[in-house]
């Protein structure tokens, strides 16, 4: 048994012990006839590094998987990386413009060829970070979405969805970022409040019989308006149905046309159509009878004005905003605006270029996916995919019933190319390789599609593709359904639910049993975590300052269904503080002899206090399994918490102290190797590390076997110890209240209820007695308090010589100064062995309690205003009524210690 060191430091601990882990290839042991268990790694980005937000996610991933390897499950946790398009190519481009070179110096292929490069070098930070928090993933089979394998299935998805009729080429709306110049997702866009115009436009009547009036933020657009809209129940506009406006500065003609979309309480009910610039005016146009290619695009990809219809020379090739200035003017020249008014405009930017997103109409690649959403719907319906917590089925349901067609294509250089080619009329051919298109195109010349497929279609092939498919691998037969996947809930539309369609079209079968869907880490004050606000955190300093283990525990015990957890360093201190405190009891137990165990089941046991702590361990590691069978992380880890410190550390350990005979060195270490197992998938390091200092061990706590003690909770046992502590907690908490000094010793007489009888006063005295007896020496080591003598009004006991016991006054209580304490209906008092100025003590007591009864009723009083209840700030109010409720309780304290001392 090597000797624990005085200090836990789990820097060091935690890089020997990963090293160690991954060596030996204890992540992923043979197990090839055990019980499947598997989980798929969200794949983070190639570019990315550790976020707090990852920190949690893998955390809970770990906690399950290395839950199940202790089970003895073939436990795989399935690890990668994204290519992520964007990002990495803009990696690459910044790179490349320190040495003043940019993308288009390059060709395609030798562009590509550099960001493999940049991969080999730089490419792999987030998984060593991963590795910092202890990810025990299978490293070994370490996947990448662009590797050769996944490729291959990404090419096969796009040719099989194509040849089926469920993926094709279409003009549509789509997130256009002029900066990066491509289509991105609705994920990519982030919303910024911006403090903008609202402009009033006047639209003519064909006729000359008088005017519309419309508003916009966009005053640009109106150069493209194909329409305006009025709602048919509007009575205002109910004689101009299939009249025209006059456009201003074009003059072009325009229908009003009837649509839901206007809303007659808004303004002035009329809404001008941009059918290639926003997106529920493309559903209007539609509606309208416009088709997509009859819709006028008035920019080209770098946002900037192109001739769409009768637009002024002086205003082509301006940019969006150039020309938004113009426009206002030439409205205003020509009579046109009806006024402006200033207003904060929710407004789409790109997450990575930082400019404003346009709404732009081109022709992309997409998925029918209402198609393919209807068995991911059926799924969750019929329990084959269970959702954790349930309320996010309400907003699954939601948004698979009202998919739109998904957009899989981008104009980027890295990625997976899209499979199609194009021969001189513009005919598409797609096949897996040209010389398969080359076929279908029976060899005319073609053209490759430029562009490169989103990742998110590549990634939600993630469960089936990282296991060998299209190939029916055994690994893809034993492990196909994944048990689980663990995933924030704010990629559940553009990760989860893309997965589940994909998996359910091409494996026939849910590619999980369970989807567990986390909130997301905000800062203290439950605001959203952002750069811009200053408010992160980074997870690797937090492991360099409190450990990796206490930062696990953190996010476990924080984690409650349906919440967001909100970051507090605070608690990881306290978490810290509680891995130091197992460190400490060890350090006991191998002080004490007390080492590692060899039995499985609990050992037999005499003593109350070791048939009390087998209860506990049983009682906790039913409440384990539960709590990880419902997935209430928070649950696990309160029990497991609560078990080491409250039960184990100051109840055990302190109950053993001086008297560690052969039985209890035998339950004490069968009881410190549950709480290593029990603790393992939340806290691996240090319990890895306690299992090998305390004994030889035949293998590593990581595959050693989940708890099965076999042993009935002893209720007898459990009830004389609870006993035991409440009578040594009372004691210690009313000598604090009063004041004693510390180290006081003092003797204690204990007064029974009264029975019928001397019989049985006697009987229910010596079971007192009895009790106080066996465990004389554990009470008056953690309590400085000798038991002297139990008495009522028929029976006075002396317990040291067993005879009448004298210093009992004729009323009924002992000589001297003393204050009482109840437990379970026994007066106990306690008699100072040194004279304590108890009038002073009741004159303190005194004093304090109106002082705090004053405080609590000025709260009261404040809270009692309806003025300030209903216009002060909401934490001002909570505040008051938090110190409301502590100064209530504080002054019921204090009235009970001074009702102690009588």
């Amino acid at each position: 048994m090597a000797e624990l060191p005085k200090t836990f430091d789990p820097a060091e601990i935690e890089a020997r012990w990963y090293a160690h882990w991954e060596g030996t290839g204890a992540f992923r042991p043979a197990r090839p006839d055990a019980p499947p268990f598997t989980i798929v790694m969200p794949p983070p980005n190639v570019t990315g590094s550790l976020h707090i937000g990852h920190a949690l996610d893998i955390t809970l991933q770990d906690i399950l998987v290395r839950h199940a390897r202790l089970q003895g499950k073939d436990a795989l946790w399935v690890a990668g990386t994204d290519h992520a398009g964007i990002a990495t190519q803009m990696v690459v481009e910044r790179d490349m413009a320190l040495h003043q070179r940019k993308r288009t110096d390059f060709t395609r292929e030798d562009f590509v060829a550099k960001v493999w490069e940049w991969k080999a070098e730089s490419g792999g930070a987030i998984t060593r970070q991963l590795r910092r928090i202890g990810a025990s993933c299978d490293w070994a089979n370490e996947r990448f979405t662009m590797d050769p394998g996944f490729s291959k299935a990404v090419i096969k998805v796009f040719v099989d969805l194509h040849n089926e009729g469920l993926l094709y080429r279409d003009k549509r709306l789509v997130n256009w970022d002029p900066g990066l110049k491509t289509a991105i997702s609705d994920l990519e866009v982030e919303t910024r409040e911006v403090q903008g115009k609202f402009w009033h436009l006047r639209y003519p009547l064909a006729d000359g019989r008088g005017h519309i009036s419309v508003a916009t933020t966009r005053p640009e657009t109106m150069l493209a308006d194909m329409a305006v809209a009025v709602n048919p129940g509007d009575d205002r506009y109910k004689e101009m149905k299939d009249k025209h406006v006059r456009l201003p500065i074009t003059g072009r003609l325009i229908p009003i046309v009837l649509d839901e979309h206007a809303d007659p309480e808004l303004g002035s009910g009329a809404v001008k159509i941009t059918p290639g610039h926003d997106f529920n005016d493309f559903e209007v146009g539609l509606r309208a009878g416009f088709k997509p290619s009859e819709m006028l695009n008035m920019f080209d990809a770098e946002a900037r004005i192109v001739q769409c219809g009768d637009i002024p020379d002086e205003l082509l090739g301006l940019d969006r905003f150039e020309a938004r200035k113009r426009v206002v003017e030439m409205l205003e020249a020509e009579g046109a605006l009806d006024g402006v008014e200033d207003r904060t405009i929710q407004t789409p930017y790109g997450d990575r270029s930082g400019v404003v997103i346009e709404p732009w109409l081109t022709d992309q690649w997409y998925v029918d996916a209402k198609t393919l959403a209807g068995p991911a719907i059926d799924a969750v319906r019929s329990g084959a995919i269970q959702v954790v917590p349930e309320t996010w089925k309400k907003t699954w349901f939601s948004w698979l019933e009202n998919i739109q067609p998904w957009c899989v294509s981008r104009q980027l250089w890295w990625g997976h190319r899209i499979p199609a080619w194009y021969d001189a009329d513009g005919k598409v051919y797609v096949a897996e390789d040209e010389a398969a298109a080359s076929v279908l195109a029976s060899g005319k010349p073609l053209t490759r599609d430029p562009d490169v497929l989103d990742t998110w279609f590549s990634s939600a092939l993630w469960p089936f593709a990282t296991l060998g498919w299209p190939e029916l691998t055994s690994t893809l037969a034993k492990h196909y359904p994944n048990d689980i996947l663990v995933s924030g809930f704010d990629i559940l539309f553009f990760w989860d639910a893309r997965m589940a369609m994909q998996g359910l079209h091409f494996m026939k079968e849910a590619p999980w049993k369970t989807l567990y869907l986390h909130g997301l880490v905000r800062a203290r004050d439950g605001a959203k975590m952002s750069k811009s606000k200053g408010n992160t955190v980074d997870p690797l300093g937090l492991i360099d300052k409190y450990g990796a283990d206490a930062l696990r525990f953190f996010m476990a015990a924080m984690e409650s269904q349906g919440r967001d957890i909100k970051m507090d360093e605070k608690r990881l201190e306290g978490y810290r503080n509680f891995a130091t405190k197992l460190w400490n009891a060890a350090r006991f137990c191998q002080a004490n002899g007390i080492g590692a165990s060899t039995a499985l089941e609990a050992p037999k046991a005499e003593l109350a206090v070791n048939r009390w702590i087998i209860g506990e361990v049983v009682e906790t590691l039913a409440k384990l399994d539960k709590a990880l069978a419902d997935f209430r992380f928070d649950e696990a880890a309160n029990a497991i918490y609560h078990f080491i410190w409250d039960r184990f550390c100051d109840r055990y350990v302190e109950a053993i102290k001086g008297e560690v005979d052969k039985e209890t060195t035998g339950v004490a270490s069968w009881t410190l190797d549950q709480i290593l197992l029990m603790l393992h998938p939340f806290m691996p390091f240090i319990t890895e590390e306690l299992w090998h200092a305390m004994g030889t061990r035949d293998q590593n706590l990581i595959l050693a076997q989940w708890p099965d003690p076999r042993a009935p909770v002893d209720e007898q046992a459990i009830a004389e110890m609870d006993w035991v502590f409440r009578f040594i907690d009372a004691r210690r908490s009313a000598t604090a209240e009063v004041n004693l000094p510390p180290g006081t010793r003092l003797a204690v007489y204990a007064l029974l209820p009264e029975h019928s009888g001397v019989h049985r006063d006697m009987q229910a005295v010596e079971a007192l007695a009895a009790k106080f007896l066996r465990h004389r020496n554990r009470i008056r080591l953690q309590s400085r308090t000798d038991v002297v003598a139990f008495f009522n009004s028929g029976v006075r006991l002396n317990l040291v010589s067993g005879e009448r016991e004298s210093r009992i006054t004729d009323d009924g209580t002992p000589i001297g100064q003393n204050f009482q304490v109840g437990v379970d209906n026994v007066t106990y008092y306690f008699v100072p062995e040194t004279v304590v100025d108890l009038a002073a003590e009741r004159n303190r007591l005194a004093k304090a309690i109106a002082a705090v009864d004053s405080e609590a009723a000025s709260l009261a009083t404040r809270l009692a205003n309806p003025a300030f209840v209903e216009r002060a700030k909401p934490e001002a109010v909570a505040k008051a009524r938090a110190d409301h409720a502590e100064k209530s309780a504080e002054a019921e304290r204090l009235r009970a210690a001074l009702a102690r001392l009588g």
